[in-house]
């Protein structure tokens, strides 16, 4: 770890002051020692097999997929939502007077949360359960 450097102030008024600086730190406020330790224990003298190297790139895979499935069930939900959420702000007496910019904007955006969450969920299960009875069979 980062030790802290000391530096003697001298006031000729009063007797010296000792300020404490901080330990020389990254972006994020983590010590450089404390990254470099970190890193140094990730490396591993151990090889990963093939398998295990085609399991990692198989969950990207199915990581990636689910993204774009998300994406697109959000964009479809987005519009399905929007349209009659901003015509019946603008016909529907009810919602012209409590529906406010906010409360069309949350309706449109929760609609396009869920549908996103639970679109890249389903996909990446099926691919999950794909790629393990792939592995199963052979």
């Amino acid at each position: 770890m980062g030790t802290a450097r000391q530096s003697v102030r001298y006031n000729f008024r009063c007797a010296p002051t000792v300020q404490v600086t901080p330990p020389i730190t990254h972006d994020m406020g983590i010590p450089l020692a404390a990254r470099d330790a970190w890193l140094r224990r990730r490396s591993s003298p151990f090889i990963a097999s093939p398998a295990e190297d085609q399991k990692v790139l198989d969950a990207q895979h199915c990581t990636q997929e689910g993204v774009r499935a998300g994406l697109k069930a959000a964009s479809v939900a987005c519009v399905a939502s929007a349209v009659p959420t901003l015509v019946a702000v603008r016909v529907v007496p009810w919602a012209k007077t409590n529906l406010n910019y906010t409360a069309q904007a949350l309706i449109i955006s929760a609609a396009s949360i869920a549908a996103y969450f639970i679109a890249a969920d389903k996909t990446i299960l099926a691919c999950a359960r794909r790629n393990s009875q792939y592995g199963r069979s052979a």
